[in-house]
């Protein structure tokens, strides 16, 4: 490919140094960040050489880049990590959606808990995980908590509360407990989370036969269920080690420029699984597993150790992880990892045709509406208009990069007094692209509107006022409301075959645009409902109108209140005047 005058002029000034890289669109936009341990040699190896179709795509994208050079190769891996999860490129592999594990937590308090946490906050608590599932970790706290009478309560209240009087928590609130039961109860539960399950299984079998020796046959139903539980909970969990020890290993498999990533958690040496991700790869295999791990990591807990597959940079991520990170050569561990390994490559053949067709559709969709408008599109904007009855007027654009939505740049207006659905259009696309121009930021290669020629000749016109180059397109539709053709700026229409990817394309994009305005118009009609009745009146600031809401719950318990009720929340003039509001001026 040609390489354009200021990249020459940057890449003679690389460094050989470590540090950061970020390539940049036309726009501004980060494509990709990644780290080198000599940035000269690395960014300089996108521009020269062959590369395959994916890695090609990139490369097309990039009219910019920057780099950060730093103290070392750790650093730099670092900092690639925090820039990743800061700006979220899309040619770069992404952990879970920045997603991460549910953990039970056993609080180190005096008087302890047993709570599902996602946050690994403080390190003095012990924690138990990560689970795969979420709903598995909410039945094994669910479990203790029947099990064992600890304390259930958050924050601690002054007085007993349901489960004291239920028999399920021994009162610490409000009674000195004895210490030692209740540490007792800790060590039964921390094995119990440890996969020991034997003493529990037997308590509650031991209380069941009493129940049923004393006739309790309710009661021992519901031992029998406890039972039945702790078996459910427990069955999946295998013993597979005897070290006992908390160790992960991840591993990967790679194949026709998609990546697959596995990771295994074991735990006091039961084998928790879990696939993480299969993503497209735009870079090399092992620098994506590398950034995987190490966001991963960002979010949970760090284990004692750490296996990973051959040719991992085993110093560097123990240098970054402050733990022992190792490459099995043999044995139980060497045949774990073959087993990440294995699983990775079943998930990427299971998923790997369902991912690779809806790509494919996508690319043929954008070169479709690309060969369409005679022009390369990559950035898709469109906007459609909701009042009722010209009331409540509002418009919501949502922006669409290579056929993907891209949220971070969904905007909402509230327009002027309602004239006509063109007018609308009019002011909200004047707003939009006099900002663009004010502050010198790059237009859509594409805007579309949610109409015909009338909507079409507006979006002109604004274009002609601004003076701004602008391409511009309209949904033409049936008389079933549903879109058969795309109409260019000349009002010539282009068919669409409904079988083709385009159309289904502009059809989820039509869906979008309408949700995101519809939602908005909703909110500001129920926001502009309460505020008509409650901000009319007088006594009644933002403050007060909290504390009604919070009090009451609802406008209609509001309404339906006494005047003595209201004076539970507001002063008794206040009062009467809500009172007043809601009743045709009479008093209660």
């Amino acid at each position: 490919m040609a390489i354009s005058e200021l990249l020459k002029n940057k890449l003679a000034l690389l460094p050989d140094q470590p540090g950061c890289y970020i390539m940049k669109d036309v726009r501004g936009n980060i494509l990709y960040v990644g780290k080198a341990k000599v940035l000269k040699n690395r960014v300089r190896s996108y521009f020269h050489g062959v590369h395959d179709n994916k890695t090609t795509r990139l490369v097309s994208r990039i009219h910019d880049f920057e780099f950060i050079v730093t103290g070392s190769e750790k650093e730099a891996l670092l900092l690639e990590i925090n820039l990743i999860k800061k700006n979220q490129p899309p040619f770069n592999i992404m952990f879970m959606d920045d997603k991460s594990y549910p953990y039970i937590v056993m609080t180190k308090e005096k008087y302890f808990t047993v709570q599902v946490t996602r946050n690994i906050k403080n390190k003095k608590d012990e924690y138990f995980g990560p689970y795969p599932s979420a709903q598995s970790c909410y039945d094994i706290v669910k479990l203790i908590n029947r099990l064992y009478p600890i304390r259930k309560c958050k924050t601690m209240p002054k007085t007993p509360c349901l489960y004291y009087h239920m028999h399920q928590c021994l009162g610490p609130c409000f009674q000195k407990i004895d210490h030692q039961e209740n540490e007792g109860y800790r060590k039964q539960i921390r094995r119990f989370l440890q996969g020991d399950s034997s003493e529990v299984i037997k308590v509650v079998k031991d209380k069941m036969e009493k129940a049923s020796l004393n006739l309790e046959f309710e009661k021992a139903q519901e031992y029998h269920e406890i039972l039945q539980s702790i078996e459910h909970v427990m069955e999946k969990q295998t013993i597979d080690f005897k070290d006992r020890k908390i160790r992960d290993a991840f591993g990967y498999y790679e194949d026709k420029g998609y990546i697959s990533l596995q990771g295994f958690f074991i735990r006091n040496g039961k084998l928790l699984e879990r696939t993480l991700a299969i993503q497209e790869l735009f870079e090399d295999p092992m620098e994506a597993f590398v950034s995987f791990i190490l966001q991963y990591y960002q979010q949970n807990m760090i284990p004692k150790e750490i296996l990973v597959p051959e040719g991992t940079p085993v110093e560097l991520l123990e240098q970054v992880l402050q733990c022992r990170v190792y490459i099995p050569q043999r044995g139980a561990k060497k045949a774990l990892l073959d087993l990440v390994k294995k699983n990775a490559r079943e998930a990427h053949e299971q998923k790997f045709e369902l991912a690779l067709r809806k790509d494919k559709e996508l690319a043929q969709a954008n070169q479709r509406l690309s060969s369409l408008m005679k022009k390369e599109i990559h950035t898709v904007e469109l906007f459609d208009n909701s009042h009722i009855q010209g009331a409540f007027n509002v418009s919501g654009l949502v922006v669409y990069e290579d056929g993907k939505p891209d949220k971070s740049q969904y905007r909402h207006y509230k327009l002027d007094t309602y004239q006509s659905d063109v007018d609308s259009m009019k002011e909200v696309l004047y707003r939009r692209y006099f900002r663009l121009l004010m502050e010198d930021r790059k237009m859509p290669d594409l805007l579309i509107v949610d109409g015909g020629s009338q909507q079409i000749q507006a979006a002109k016109q604004i274009k002609e006022e601004l003076g701004i180059d602008l391409m511009i397109a309209g949904l033409v539709k049936d008389d079933k409301h549903t879109t058969r053709a795309l109409m260019n700026e000349d009002l010539q229409e282009l068919a669409l075959d409904k079988k083709e990817p385009l159309f289904f394309l502009l059809t989820r994009m039509q869906d979008e645009v309408h949700r995101y305005v519809i939602t908005y118009h909703r909110k500001i009609r129920s926001q502009s409902m309460t505020r008509s009745i409650l901000d009319t009146i007088e006594g009644i600031g933002p403050k007060r109108k909290k504390e009604l809401l919070k009090h009451f719950k609802s406008m209609k318990k509001i309404k339906e209140a006494s005047v003595e009720q209201l004076r539970e929340v507001l002063p008794e003039k206040t009062a009467y005047l809500v009172y007043a509001q809601f009743h045709n001026g009479k008093e209660s």
